[in-house]
């Protein structure tokens, strides 16, 4: 299965979702889809109690679900995925009266995933509105989309010269963070405060600007150097990174302060009340 993870909204609430390349098809996460209908502080425990409560859904469990490997803030670990048809028989044991509208957002999902498989433009555009819709202005956006078409750039740069997706591609990432911001992305997110959260997404101007600048130049000398497979391209993402690391620090020379910010996208986002008075 060749799998890329995303995060969907649902009536601003996040779901983990994957989408599986060789199948077409999209998983969704089976407790982020149990948390969103029923507002539990607990799925798992909610979850627990459906199947003991639904002895037919437990009996099809297995068929039902099936555990992925997802990055989350403990590392790399299982979780329960179900496709659309396995959320379908899940939300029958769920009295949420959110069950039609997200029957109906699941389809929308899935029909806007083929429409971005025949013109990728599409995927940007979402992703332009999912921001906005979280409350992000529209200079971090610009900044923001463009780290992901830089990020792009240098993981089909790594594919190119041997390097293997996973956890070659989370090391490779590591010692860039590390050299031009001081933290492996583990600190970072702990040093912001996050845990499910995407650490891009949580980015100050200023930080997007420079991890789009250490990852740029780690693509562009990766270009020159032509390296070959995991070890010579460490080199290269320390070089890459030591580029922004220089910008940085002069920068901050300028500032009198540190450009890495602990603040993360909940202190700085306005809330939805005040985003409408606007």
């Amino acid at each position: 299965m060749t799998k890329k993870q995303a995060i969907q909204l649902f009536q601003e609430r996040k779901v983990r979702t994957i989408w599986d390349d060789q199948e077409e098809k999209w998983y969704f996460c089976v407790a982020d889809v149990v948390e969103v209908l029923t507002d539990s502080t607990n799925p798992t425990d909610y979850i627990k109690k459906m199947r003991k409560r639904d002895p037919m859904l437990a009996e099809g469990w297995g068929q039902i679900v099936t555990p992925l490997v997802v990055q989350t803030a403990g590392g790399k670990q299982k979780t329960n995925f179900a496709t659309i048809e396995g959320i379908f028989r899940i939300i029958q044991s769920l009295p949420s009266p959110k069950a039609e509208p997200f029957k109906q957002w699941m389809a929308q999902v899935a029909s806007q995933r083929i429409d971005q498989m025949q013109d990728p433009e599409l995927s940007i555009d979402q992703a332009i509105i999912d921001y906005k819709r979280l409350g992000y202005s529209d200079a971090w956006i610009n900044q923001r989309i463009k780290s992901i078409e830089v990020r792009k750039e240098l993981t089909d740069e790594w594919k190119r010269t041997g390097v293997k997706e996973g956890l070659e591609y989370a090391s490779l990432t590591d010692i860039i963070t590390r050299e031009w911001s001081g933290f492996t992305t583990k600190q970072y997110k702990h040093f912001k405060g996050l845990k499910k959260e995407n650490l891009r997404d949580n980015m100050t101007n200023l930080e997007i600007a420079f991890n789009i600048l250490a990852e740029a130049s780690a693509t562009e000398l990766s270009k020159q150097r032509d390296p070959r497979g995991f070890r010579q391209q460490a080199q290269v993402a320390k070089d890459g990174g030591s580029v922004a690391k220089a910008a940085r620090n002069q920068l901050e020379s300028q500032l009198g302060h540190s450009v890495i910010s602990p603040a993360k996208a909940s202190d700085y986002l306005l809330p939805e009340k005040d985003q409408e008075e606007q």
